[in-house]
């Protein structure tokens, strides 16, 4: 049987492109999942799958609403699939819990999915921590299927191998990218002594999506929110000197368009966080 379940009636879609984030894993700050929400917001359903099957509810627990003593309602993790228009442009919106299970068959059935709904292009959209400053423009890493698929300036990198821990998203990106779906990813790169929701992440996966579309998309509360954010934050970098001097060094490699050591960035990121450094973003 399917992982999921189709919308009866289905909306009119026409060379529809998926963009995908999910949260959790690859969504440092939920920089990416808070994109999907704002270009979500107001659209209809497609698919949902079966959260059942794909979930381990005693790592990712569902909800309890609890009012005046009664037990009222349990909100369960999801994963659905929604469509909205912009402009001329069809968009299905993927967004939910990672899966904690059966990423081979979730692979098999959300490629069938790309090939009925006659999807033309798949953008993965995540965040993940590294040593940035907040004060600086938010960095955008790319991965792509084909050579030249990235637009607006972003380049596929870093460059050289590396292996890490798979997210569900990117799985499901190199399948749509091996069917022949042309896939990109768009992945920001978020201050790592920053904790909680990152509006200027966000707003920058937005506007990297803009470029990539050539269309222009609802921003949500993103723009407000990434002003209180920076306020917030150049106020707590400034009361602390440690920090204020760590993330002075970090604008300094900016500026002087340099990244450390690899080995030397790791270093000081251990030394920093055992130090239990870290400013709130909430």
């Amino acid at each position: 049987m399917s992982l999921y379940t189709l919308a009866n009636p289905l909306p009119e879609i026409t060379d529809p492109i998926v963009v995908a984030a999910f949260d959790g894993w690859v969504d440092a700050g939920s920089a990416a999942t808070a994109v999907l929400d704002v270009l979500a917001d107001g659209g209809r359903t497609v698919a949902t799958f079966d959260t059942d099957a794909l979930f381990d509810y005693r790592a990712r627990r569902p909800t309890l609403e609890i009012r005046d003593g009664r037990l009222a309602s349990l909100e369960w993790p999801s994963l659905t699939v929604r469509h909205n228009r912009f402009g001329a442009q069809d968009l299905l919106l993927l967004t939910g819990a990672e899966p904690d299970f059966r990423w081979h068959e979730l692979s098999r059935d959300m490629l069938q999915l790309l090939q009925s709904l006659n999807v033309r292009g798949w953008i993965s959209v995540g965040a993940i921590p590294a040593g940035v400053p907040h004060a600086r423009p938010v960095p955008i890493l790319g991965t792509e299927s084909e050579l030249g698929l990235l637009r607006g300036g972003v380049t596929a990198g870093p460059t050289g191998l590396m292996r890490v821990p798979s997210a569900a998203l990117s799985m499901l990106e190199m399948t749509a990218g091996e069917a022949g779906i042309p896939a990109v990813g768009y992945f920001a790169q978020i201050p790592h002594y920053v904790t909680g929701p990152y509006a200027l992440g966000s707003l920058e996966l937005l506007r990297t999506l803009e470029r990539h579309l050539g269309i222009d998309l609802p921003r949500g509360d993103l723009i407000e929110e990434s002003g209180r954010l920076r306020l917030r934050l150049d106020a707590a970098v400034a009361a602390d000197e440690t920090t204020r001097t760590y993330v002075e060094r970090l604008e300094a490699m900016v500026d002087e368009a340099r990244q450390p050591a690899g080995e030397d960035l790791i270093g000081e990121i251990e030394k920093f966080l055992r130090e239990g450094r870290g400013t709130d973003a909430s």
